[in-house]
């Protein structure tokens, strides 16, 4: 049966989601979540896109990306490509390493957006790998929380702090004070 095609619509954000095969761990170590981080600023230097919020979980990840040009299929086949062949090589393995075709959703609205971003960032504290958000490295709430952070050309947290009012450290703190308690009134996102 064959794939049904994937709808892209420039300047629209996605939620996306990736597992790893038979949900085995994509990131089995600190250097596999840097290889993929900086696969993503690679990929983001040949074919732009932003990204609001995101976690490397061991076994899956979690992105909200946008493009304007090139479609979001393009850049995460070449994202999970390149990914691939990094983890395969590394851990002398073939065949599959993704359970199979990234999930995607189209955010249509700012409470859509906030309450991704929230999602993908509690993460691991639902996951209960971690208390607080803050205290998971594998995910861009620091660049929410902490105000010095040199933030990745790919992100753009402006695209979530914009929905609140006051200067850029008051922004932050709202936005972190919806997430950092540990607690979500996001909803669970079934994934297909």
């Amino acid at each position: 049966m064959p794939y049904k095609k994937r709808i892209f619509i420039p300047g629209q954000f996605y939620h996306i989601v990736c597992r790893g095969n038979r949900r085995d761990p994509l990131f089995r170590n600190a250097s596999d979540f840097e290889a993929f981080l900086h696969i993503i600023q690679q990929l983001y230097e040949k074919k732009p896109f932003e990204m609001a919020s995101y976690c490397l979980m061991n076994n899956h990840y979690h992105l909200q990306l946008r493009s304007f040009e090139t479609p979001i299929s393009k850049i995460m086949g070449l994202m999970n490509k390149r990914y691939a062949n990094y983890h395969n090589t590394k851990y002398r393995l073939t065949g599959h390493v993704y359970e199979k075709r990234f999930y995607d959703k189209v955010i249509g609205t700012k409470e859509g957006m906030l309450e991704v971003s929230r999602y993908i960032h509690l993460n691991p504290v639902e996951a209960k790998m971690v208390k607080l958000p803050e205290n998971y490295p594998w995910s861009s709430y620091k660049y929410y929380k902490n105000e010095n952070k040199d933030i990745p050309a790919f992100m753009n947290v402006r695209s979530i702090l914009d929905y609140y009012e006051g200067t850029p450290s008051e922004q932050k703190r709202k936005y972190c004070g919806g997430v950092g308690n540990g607690h979500s009134d996001a909803p669970k996102f079934v994934e297909d």
